[in-house]
C-alpha cells in the first residue's frame, strides 16, 4: 500500500521519501507531521546513524499545498508551527540529515533543504522559493539560511525576485554540497550516506552542533519573525490573489492590500 511518506531504515539510514508525486510532493499536514516525528525520534533511535529525506517523481517537494480552491483558507499559523517543527527537527539532530534532491524545490521544500547538512542533487533539478510570487515572505526558517549560506546581497535577490535556479547554479552559489549528473545522482547518493552511516557518530555530532551554532545564531529568532509576518500576509488579499494566480497559471494582480 502506497503511503505519502515511505520510511525505511537500511544499513544505518533512515530514508523518508516524500510519495506525493502527483502532487510534486507538496506537504499535506500528515505529512509534515510524520517528517518531523521520525526525524524527533530518530535522536534515541540507535541503529540511526544518518537520515536521508527524498522525493518521488519530479519534485523533491514543491512545499506547501496550494491546489484546490481558495488554497489561503487551509493555510494558518499551525501550517507555519508545522513547518518550524520539521526545520527544527532537523538542525537539532544530533546526527546528519542529508537532503537528496532528485527534483524541483520549492517554497517550504527548499527551505528544508537549505536546512539539511548537506544536500545532494540531480543537475537536473530546480530550486525556487517562490514566496513572494503568491505574496508570502520566506519562511521554513530561509530568511536566516539563505542569508548564512550566500549572503544577503544574493539571498535578498532569491528571496525578492522568486528566481528558479538550476542545481549547478546552487551549487556554485553554496547553497548544496553536491551536484551530479542524473545519470550519477543514485550512486553519489548511496556513497555518501554509506560513509556518513560509517562515520564517527560523536564526531559528527559535535561538528554538526558547533557549525550550526556559528553559522545559523539567528535561526530561532527567524522563525519566529517568520512565523508573525507571514500569518498576517495569509490573511491579505495579495496573498489570495496570488494563490489564485498561482493555480490558474497566470501573472497575478497585487494591490498592497
Amino acid at each position: 500500500m502506497e503511503t505519502d511518506l515511505e520510511i525505511r531504515v537500511e544499513d544505518g539510514a533512515l530514508w523518508l521519501r516524500l510519495n506525493r508525486p502527483d502532487h510534486f510532493n507538496a506537504l499535506t499536514d500528515l505529512m509534515a507531521d510524520e517528517i518531523a516525528h521520525e526525524i524527533e525520534e530518530a535522536r534515541t533511535e540507535d541503529e540511526v546513524r544518518v537520515v536521508v529525506l527524498t522525493g518521488t517523481g519530479p519534485a523533491f517537494s514543491a512545499g506547501a499545498d496550494l491546489s484546490g480552491e481558495n488554497p489561503q483558507d487551509r493555510l494558518d499559523v499551525t501550517s507555519l508551527d508545522r513547518a518550524n517543527r520539521i526545520i527544527r527537527a532537523i538542525t537539532t539532530l544530533d546526527k546528519p540529515v542529508v537532503a537528496a534532491v532528485n527534483g524541483a524545490a520549492a517554497g517550504v521544500g527548499m527551505s528544508s533543504v537549505l536546512a539539511c547538512d548537506l544536500a545532494i542533487a540531480k543537475e537536473s533539478a530546480t530550486f525556487v522559493l517562490g514566496f513572494s510570487a503568491v505574496g508570502l515572505m520566506p519562511d521554513g526558517g530561509a530568511s536566516a539560511t539563505l542569508a548564512a549560506a550566500i549572503g544577503r546581497s544574493r539571498a535578498m535577490r532569491i528571496a525578492l525576485l522568486s528566481e528558479p535556479m538550476s542545481a549547478r547554479e546552487a551549487y556554485e552559489a553554496g547553497l548544496i554540497s553536491h551536484v551530479a549528473p542524473d545519470e550519477e545522482y543514485d550512486a553519489l547518493v548511496a556513497s555518501v550516506v554509506r560513509r556518513l552511516a560509517g562515520g564517527p557518530p560523536l564526531a559528527y555530532a559535535a561538528t554538526k552542533k558547533a557549525i550550526n551554532e556559528a553559522a545559523f545564531a539567528q535561526l530561532d529568532p527567524a522563525l519566529e519573525r517568520e512565523r508573525t509576518g507571514q500569518t498576517v500576509l495569509l490573511r491579505t488579499a495579495d496573498a489570495a490573489e496570488g494563490m489564485r494566480a498561482f493555480a490558474e497559471r497566470r501573472r497575478p494582480e497585487f494591490r498592497g492590500e
